[in-house]
């Protein structure tokens, strides 16, 4: 059977809606949630192991999620929906609300990537996205040709992922937290370049866990529903701010 990838943002989704707006504790504090994996910690294996998930989804993702919660109480990004948050704190050079924007990015991040994979991922888009990565990357072979080599050649940590620019497909590179949400361009896919992403399974190799991505895990029905809401309703999902920061 396979498994279910809600569109991110898209209203009516529990997943969504648990992960993208704070919700009311029992404390009545409005929190953040850490969602749920869509498929079993051993779901994706050999390729990912239950241990890199149980690591990066419990531990790191977490994380993100729980600091998030604590700098938000008290100020003005509380009750704000995650983007709300990456959105306005994105523009912002004060050291508080950076840590801000690097946990809401992080947590947004992670649960677009959560999305992006899974166990019956990999062969190729259908539809408008085929046609789209057909005419600006030319076609499948380009897709992964500029996927491998911006992925492994990112200096540091970060995200590489495929991205609507207005009326364009691409493929970019983020550093750290940094996410397409925060520049005006639409995500459709991701994979995460941090070490704790892979390194538990693929040690140094970067090239072989996004040819693993590519092969296996990445989940094109997802990116091509990305893609039909972005058609729909682009003013939803893009961020049109007076300053963005650069690249």
């Amino acid at each position: 059977m396979r498994a279910k990838f809600p569109v991110l943002g898209r209203q009516g989704t529990t997943w969504a809606a648990a992960t993208f707006t704070p919700v009311q504790s029992s404390d009545e504090v409005i929190m953040f949630k850490l969602p749920d994996l869509p498929y079993s910690e051993n779901a994706l294996e050999p390729i990912m192991s239950a241990e890199t998930l149980r690591e990066h989804h419990g531990k790191h993702h977490k994380k993100y999620v729980d600091q998030l919660n604590e700098l938000i109480v008290g100020s003005d990004y509380e009750g704000e929906s995650l983007e709300a948050i990456i959105q306005q704190s994105a523009k912002s050079t004060d050291a508080d609300d950076r840590k801000v924007f690097n946990n809401a990015a992080q947590h947004w991040n992670h649960s677009f990537f959560w999305q992006s994979i899974g166990p019956d991922g990999g062969g190729e888009p259908q539809g408008e996205l085929a046609e789209l990565i057909d005419r600006d990357l030319g076609g499948m072979a380009g897709f992964r040709e500029a996927f491998a080599s911006q992925g492994s050649e990112h200096f540091g940590s970060g995200w590489v992922w495929l991205v609507l620019n207005g009326e364009h497909a691409e493929v970019i590179t983020t550093h750290d937290a940094d996410t397409p949400l925060a520049h005006g361009k639409t995500a459709l896919l991701c994979c995460d370049l941090w070490e704790h992403a892979y390194y538990l399974d693929y040690q140094s190799h970067r090239a072989d866990y996004l040819a693993a991505f590519a092969d296996s895990l990445a989940q094109w029905r997802f990116a091509e529903e990305n893609l039909a809401s972005a058609v729909r309703t682009p003013q939803a999902l893009t961020f049109a701010a007076e300053k963005q920061p650069s690249w």
